[in-house]
């Protein structure tokens, strides 16, 4: 009985990763690796140590790239603080306005916004809402990717 509990759990928690990937609300990785925790409680599932490591590393440093990603871009391109900092309130805007799309559009506008209100031109304001999106888009996909081989290691190892 216990077992289909932790599986149940772990599953619940995997997918809550992939949700967590997408939604900034949830941290994506670690919920993830929780869900394999949970399934490696059971005794159905056995995932090796060393792997046990690998993905709890793993889930750690992606979270803290996740952290850096988008403001590498944004000066990378030579966007404001201000954009970065309304290209974070747009996103929340977006999520809870117009979700799911809000998500993307949200950052964009924030960030195009932020430019112009540094006093900065429309076609530098279009610059670094690009590169905002470019960070999200690229934190996004390598949160999914971690999430789905979590879900990938826990149904291989079943």
């Amino acid at each position: 009985m216990m077992d289909i509990i932790w599986i149940i759990l772990g599953g619940l928690f995997l997918v809550g990763g992939i949700v967590g990937s997408v939604l900034p609300i949830i941290p994506g990785p670690p919920v993830a690796f929780l869900g394999i925790v949970f399934t490696q409680l059971s005794d159905r599932i056995n995932i090796e140590g060393k792997w046990m490591w690998i993905l709890g590393i793993a889930a750690v440093v992606i979270t803290i790239i996740d952290f850096i990603i988008p403001s590498y871009f944004t000066k990378r391109y030579g966007a404001h603080r201000i954009s970065t900092i309304l290209s974070i309130v747009g996103m929340m805007i977006g999520l809870f306005f117009f979700p799911p799309l809000g998500l993307i559009i949200g950052p964009f506008i924030g960030a195009f916004v932020g430019e112009l209100l540094a006093g900065r031109v429309w076609k530098q304001g279009v610059k670094s809402a690009w590169a905002t999106f470019i960070g999200f888009v690229f934190g996004t996909m390598l949160k999914l990717i971690y999430a789905s081989y979590c879900i990938f290691v826990a149904i291989s190892n079943a």
